[in-house]
């Protein structure tokens, strides 16, 4: 009943408005250093919800309703960033199973085997049998898993602004220093991308090596963006229309030079990561996004109804 009442609320408040829910990873089991991230069950009863409740389209068609100002009632895409290889082995059967089509967003550095910066370093402090990091002149003493995010996160923050070449030297020089092994490769590589779009999944740009694009110059910015679709369309054979800003956030991890880049670029729409809804008054090329992380299904659909009651475009 309570649901209804969201549906008709959201009916009410979402009127010509789109909800773009972002996600990363989907696990098979809970993963105790992403615990935000949804696990198969979780994602199972949001996406039966986005199909109980919502009018659930893929990009395509909800670029083409906010050109005509004709948004069914609670209308919502489901998108995903950067390229896990769990966004085909584990989501993409739950989308198939409601029916729920989906835009996958990919960095296409990571595609032959390397896993990206920051989840290289998550699994330093992940290892349960480590105790101890050696992070440049300091040890960091490792105990809970609440206390190895914590620093976790804290070290992101250090590394995230950082030059994309000196970023990585850093995340190699911390392997080093802890003779640390890789773990295995977490991104879909090119044969994988495929065939996630040939169960119909939407394929999008992400850039190469997911840099911040503000700290680039336009020079780099361009051949990032420009090279993540180049590479995709050669994989896929079809053309690539749709990207997503690194980190995400208009102003400061991106501006009006990457907005203008993109455009040149042939795309026909971007997203960020600016929590809202869009309009038929909202750029293309500077979607909000918004996910709640709520654990019961009625808060997440309360969560979403009440982010319809935003509009403000970027």
């Amino acid at each position: 009943m309570l649901h209804k009442v969201l549906q008709l609320a959201g009916k009410l408040l979402g009127r010509n408005k789109l909800s773009i829910l972002i996600y990363h990873q989907v696990f098979a089991e809970p993963d105790p250093m992403r615990p935000s991230e949804p696990t198969a069950a979780v994602f199972d009863w949001q996406m039966r919800l986005l199909r109980d409740y919502f009018t659930p389209l893929s990009l395509d068609q909800a670029l083409v309703h906010l050109n005509n100002n004709t948004l069914p009632a609670n209308a919502v895409c489901v998108t995903f960033d950067d390229g896990y290889l769990n966004n085909l082995t584990v989501a993409q059967p739950i989308l198939a199973k409601y029916g729920i089509p989906a835009t996958v967003y990919i960095a296409t550095g990571f595609s032959s085997g390397s896993n990206m910066w920051n989840d290289r370093l998550m699994y330093l402090f992940a290892e349960p049998e480590r105790q101890r990091l050696q992070l440049d002149n300091e040890v960091v003493q490792l105990a809970d898993f609440a206390g190895r995010r914590s620093k976790a996160q804290h070290w992101l923050k250090q590394l995230k602004y950082l030059p994309v070449a000196e970023r990585l030297v850093k995340i190699e020089q911390f392997y080093q220093q802890n003779n640390a092994a890789e773990q295995a490769p977490l991104m879909m590589n090119p044969q994988q991308i495929k065939q996630l779009a040939e169960y119909g999944v939407t394929i999008g740009a992400h850039t190469v090596y997911h840099p911040i694009l503000k700290v680039l110059s336009p020079e780099q910015q361009q051949q990032e963006i420009s090279h993540s679709k180049q590479h995709l369309e050669s994989w896929l054979g079809k053309p690539v229309v749709h990207f997503a800003y690194p980190n995400g956030g208009f102003g400061r991890d991106f501006d009006e030079t990457a907005v203008a880049i993109v455009q040149q670029a042939g795309f026909s729409s971007a997203v960020a990561t600016d929590w809202g809804v869009s309009t038929s008054q909202s750029s293309p090329f500077k979607l909000r996004r918004f996910t709640p992380w709520d654990t019961t299904a009625l808060k997440f659909h309360a969560r979403l109804a009440n982010n319809m009651r935003q509009s403000q475009p970027l």
